[in-house]
């Protein structure tokens, strides 16, 4: 089972977007997790111990997140997907775009 982490800045429309998405997928499991203070799950290390890939939606959470967490990092592969926010919830462009660039990595 491959354990996949997906980062946003709130973990309000992305990641719980790419997390609902991806739910069912077989062979992952999947969490999501914000890494702004006002999150509405904030990324812990936990989280981050659990995870076999960390996806961010932008570069500049790619920066935060090793800022905050580059100690856990060490043996973590973590992607940039390059969604920026401007999707809602659920929205199907965001939902096109998530199967788009994830794809790969779910293999």
């Amino acid at each position: 089972m491959k354990h996949l982490l997906f980062l946003c800045s709130r973990n309000r429309l992305r990641s719980p977007t790419a997390h609902e998405i991806f739910a069912d997928h077989p062979g992952i499991e999947v969490d999501s997790a914000g890494l702004a203070p006002d999150a509405e799950v904030r990324l812990s290390v936990e989280q981050i111990e659990w995870a076999d890939l960390i996806l961010v939606m932008e570069r500049a959470h790619r920066t935060t997140l090793n800022r905050r967490f580059g100690r856990y990092l060490r043996e973590k592969k973590v992607v940039v997907l390059g969604i920026p926010d401007r999707y809602e919830y659920m929205d199907p462009k965001l939902i096109e775009r998530l199967q788009a660039t994830c794809s790969p990595h779910l293999r």
